[in-house]
């Protein structure tokens, strides 16, 4: 069995190879079948799969290269994550991709998608837009159809035309990643000390570019390993993050979380990789089952219209579920969705008496000492004068 030092010093190269060399050598070793590129958070990976294609997430630069042309293309008051992102496609990064799905998360991703076709003509791509109505007769009739509209676009996209069951296998593999990943996270949550966040992140993050067979095989091995691994237990405070949907925190602010006293027990980074959060049925008509999964058992997050209800429930509800002592709102700067739904989960915190503290940052954020003391006073308090 790998150490844990081992699958994480794998998963750490992935992160942090820009020039996509994975997604490259995974073209030669099959042929030359193509990739899909998706930014954060939600599609439907499995229908890229299906296609014979590998799905590639694309998070940003990770503050792992300096924006000169991505900022030529955008105004300096939205997030980092689309700047970045074109920094990498002008400087010839993501030509190993052909064709790039925008999902539905924000105004600016959705412009993105529009710039993306006048920037690179040649690429396929498509914003996918998702229903406001979640009714199955309503919203997931609509559903259906734009995912039918893409599938059969990743069929001509891809030279091939499979059948539903190829749809349905791919349901049946990333079920599968899902239920591993689940299984960290609720590792994570009991034992905090066996999976620091720094490192359940790379290893949610290797998803990203890896087939989804071998990205679960990882996931299966880190639990493993983490389970064997002998680690201290501190007296951490159990916090919740939440906020970082999208453009993702550096690993420097994650390991400073920890430094400061937090064992981080959930939270909603790269929450793509989780989503839908129960299986999609693998027997009936795929697309409906695709729909249906987005449709019923979405996690809750700014990224996604909520028609009714409480939306600082869920988050009360997952504090109370990982036994969490307090909440970490750590949203990117700029970001409408996360800053706009912000006071609306502290109200929520204070109703239900949970000690939360808040801060921003950006992907390119680099000295984290000011959020270190603001973490460890929040640690300290909890511990000295939190009922939670």
């Amino acid at each position: 069995m790998s150490s844990v030092e081992e699958i994480v010093g794998r998963a750490d190269a992935l992160y942090h190879d820009l020039e996509f060399g994975s997604v490259k050598r995974w073209r030669e070793a099959h042929g030359g079948a193509k990739a899909v590129g998706y930014l954060p958070i939600w599609v439907p990976r499995e229908l890229i799969d299906a296609a014979g294609m590998l799905p590639v997430g694309l998070m940003g630069g990770r503050g792992l290269i300096e924006i000169i042309r991505g900022d030529a293309w955008f105004q300096s008051y939205i997030c980092q994550i689309p700047r970045s992102t074109i920094e990498l496609a002008l400087t010839g990064r993501l030509d190993a991709i052909d064709g790039f799905l925008f999902p539905s998360i924000c105004d600016v991703i959705r412009n993105l998608s529009g710039m993306w076709k006048v920037m690179f003509p040649q690429k396929y791509v498509r914003y996918v837009d998702v229903p406001q109505n979640y009714d199955s007769a309503v919203g997931g009739r609509f559903f259906e159809g734009e995912l039918r509209h893409l599938w059969n676009d990743l069929k001509k996209l891809s030279g091939t035309d499979p059948g539903d069951d190829a749809i349905r296998a791919s349901i049946a593999r990333y079920n599968a990643n899902r239920r591993a990943i689940g299984d960290l996270m609720a590792l994570r949550s009991e034992q905090p000390w066996r999976v620091p966040t720094w490192e359940a992140y790379l290893v949610l993050f290797a998803g990203n570019v890896l087939p989804v067979d071998e990205h679960t095989a990882m996931v299966r091995e880190y639990i493993a390993a983490a389970r064997a691994a002998d680690r201290p237990r501190r007296d951490n405070a159990r916090v919740v993050v939440t906020g970082s949907f999208c453009e993702q925190p550096p690993l420097g602010l994650l390991k400073t979380l920890e430094l400061a006293g937090c064992y981080v027990v959930a939270d909603d980074l790269a929450l793509g990789r989780r989503w839908p959060d129960a299986d999609v049925d693998e027997t009936g008509e795929p697309l409906h089952a695709l729909s249906e999964g987005f449709l019923k058992h979405s996690p809750p997050t700014a990224a996604r219209y909520e028609p009714d209800g409480d939306r600082g429930a869920p988050l009360v509800q997952l504090v109370k579920r990982t036994r969490a002592e307090g909440v970490v709102l750590a949203a990117p700067s700029f970001c409408d969705p996360a800053l706009l739904e912000q006071p609306i989960l502290q109200d929520s915190l204070d109703a239900a008496k949970v000690p939360w503290t808040a801060f921003k940052y950006s992907e390119s954020l680099g000295q984290f000492q000011v959020i270190r003391e603001q973490a460890g006073t929040f640690a300290d308090s909890i511990k000295l004068w939190s009922e939670a």
